[in-house]
């Protein structure tokens, strides 16, 4: 599978595998997270991505308690986290209000702590989840520039930012942000037209999709996009989840889906994403029903 440079020597696979649910799981046992691991590294699915608020501070733990069982995939794979959430829920069950979080010692607090629950000694890509109101980007940027610096992080970004809170961040810091994980999908398509993707696109920023099945909507529900989904699936051999996630992938700002199953043989079949052929016309077919009308 392809991999997509973010700096000379962090990379992430074509398609990432998303840890949002991981902890909801019926079956959380270390030889069960085990099997999803390998599903990916089978395909060339090497990035795995975290937060640590998924499974209310939980998710990181049960990915560990793998790795820990066979320190050798570290090696095999890249692990991406994402820290400032803060919610009513495990180690912050005493907290009162959901808010955010990006001073220093509040990422420094919480990348220590992904770094103990995920089994590892090095993160190869943080991201700050949300932005901030009260960011000082100054401080901010000065913390993620030292993480880099001690080998903890090996590179930064950002999910969920818009271009002006980019660059107030970007203008703190002497590391480059590499990356910003956004909504995109057949159910969210404003960042094709409202400057997220242009922004990224103009720099060569890759950039990440979260939820690209528009949170399992597209393969279990019916409408416009579904049937459109169904006759270029049928026509070339996949599932509706392939054919959604190729249309991310031709777009040239290089979009990189991070797709969240627990399911084993959906996990075995990400891949299949990659075999899909979307030429421009169809492309605008599937863009035109996600639109819910033609394109002006």
């Amino acid at each position: 599978m392809e991999k997509i440079d973010l700096t000379s020597d962090v990379a992430l696979s074509r398609i990432v595998y998303g840890m949002w649910r991981l902890a909801d799981d019926a079956d959380t046992s270390p030889a069960h997270v085990r099997a999803k691991i390998d599903a990916c590294l089978e395909q060339g699915i090497t990035t795995f991505d975290h937060a640590d608020i998924y499974g209310g501070y939980t998710a990181e733990g049960v990915f560990g308690a793998a790795m820990r069982e066979d320190p050798s995939l570290r090696d095999q794979m890249e692990i991406v986290t994402k820290c400032d959430i803060i919610v009513s829920a495990g180690r912050h069950s005493h907290r009162k209000v959901k808010h955010y979080d990006t001073s220093r010692a509040h990422i420094e607090a919480s990348v220590e702590a992904s770094l103990r629950e995920l089994a590892t000694d090095r993160i190869d890509l943080l991201l700050i989840h949300r932005p901030d109101p009260l960011m000082d980007h100054h401080e901010t940027g000065a913390v993620l520039d030292d993480l880099v610096a001690s080998g903890k992080v090996r590179a930064v970004g950002v999910s969920n930012f818009r271009p002006w809170d980019w660059e107030l961040l970007q203008s703190g810091m002497k590391t480059p942000l590499v990356t910003n994980q956004i909504e995109i999908s057949l159910g969210c398509l404003q960042p094709f037209t409202n400057g997220d993707l242009a922004f990224h696109q103009r720099q060569a920023q890759p950039v990440m999709a979260w939820s690209p099945l528009c949170g399992g909507a597209l393969m279990t529900g019916e409408g416009p996009v579904q049937s459109v989904l169904d006759e270029i699936a049928e026509a070339q051999g996949v599932d509706r989840a392939a054919v959604a996630t190729a249309f991310l992938l031709a777009h040239p700002a290089r979009i990189i889906p991070v797709m969240g199953t627990n399911n084993l043989e959906r996990i075995a079949k990400l891949s299949d994403a990659l075999k899909v052929q979307i030429d421009r016309e169809t492309w605008f077919r599937l863009y035109e029903a996600g639109l819910g009308q033609p394109v002006p």
